[in-house]
């Protein structure tokens, strides 16, 4: 039987390569993404709604999906203001979580990010952990967090810093192996990839998903 998707964080590095991955799944029949700005994909299983997410309530009889995938996430650069960035990072997942599984969702598949923990001093990580906590309490059949190491794929916005440090792990990559594999970089379609394994699996319950091991989940993408 055929899946419906959500997604949101839909315009980013994974999120883009999601919606891709969902659209060419024999698995879903309908992918629907949460958006601010017009993605211009044209499919007949592609539903957009554009909607300030400030507002989310007031289309809460339309996120409503099997499978829940949050790719939501700024950056201290683009979001200097902490409270602007918890709004992001945490406020807007949360809530679509809880509207979701109010409507009967099924799964939530989270991504976080490597050093995660409600108890990091750095405030980015600790957001994460928070969000992390917080889905996990709210009790859908199935929850991914995924959290992946640095990310490699090219990004709609310039982020100079990044794209450094991805060229730089480009190359150092291939010594990324055995326990060091828990620290390589990622490519988003990996992680697309296997958030719909994860998403597609026979697993049950909560599921925390290390970085080493979302290689493994995107391995034969169903």
């Amino acid at each position: 039987m055929q899946k419906t998707a959500l997604v949101i964080g839909a315009t980013g590095l994974i999120g883009r390569n999601l919606v891709f991955e969902l659209l060419k799944s024999p698995h879903y029949s309908q992918v629907t993404v949460l958006v601010r700005r017009d993605m211009v994909i044209k499919h007949e299983k592609f539903k957009q709604i554009m909607l300030d997410f400030n507002q989310l309530d007031n289309f809460s009889d339309q996120i409503n999906a099997n499978h829940i995938f949050c790719c939501m996430g700024s950056t201290s650069a683009k979001t200097p203001n902490q409270d602007n960035y918890r709004r992001i990072d945490f406020e807007i997942p949360l809530k679509t979580a809880q509207i979701a599984f109010k409507n009967g969702a099924e799964s939530f598949l989270l991504v976080s990010s490597m050093g995660a923990s409600t108890n990091s001093k750095i405030f980015y990580s600790r957001l994460k952990g928070e969000l992390e906590y917080a889905i996990q309490q709210i009790g859908f059949d199935n929850t991914f967090i995924l959290r992946p190491s640095l990310l490699l794929g090219n990004r709609s916005e310039s982020r100079p810093l990044e794209t450094i440090s991805q060229y730089l792990m480009r190359v150092l990559n291939p010594a990324f192996v055995g326990p060091l594999k828990l620290y390589k970089a990622i490519k988003g379609e990996t992680v697309a990839k296997a958030l719909i394994n994860a998403a597609l699996s026979d697993k049950k319950g909560y599921h925390l998903v290390l970085n080493d091991q979302i290689f493994d989940w995107a391995i034969a993408v169903k």
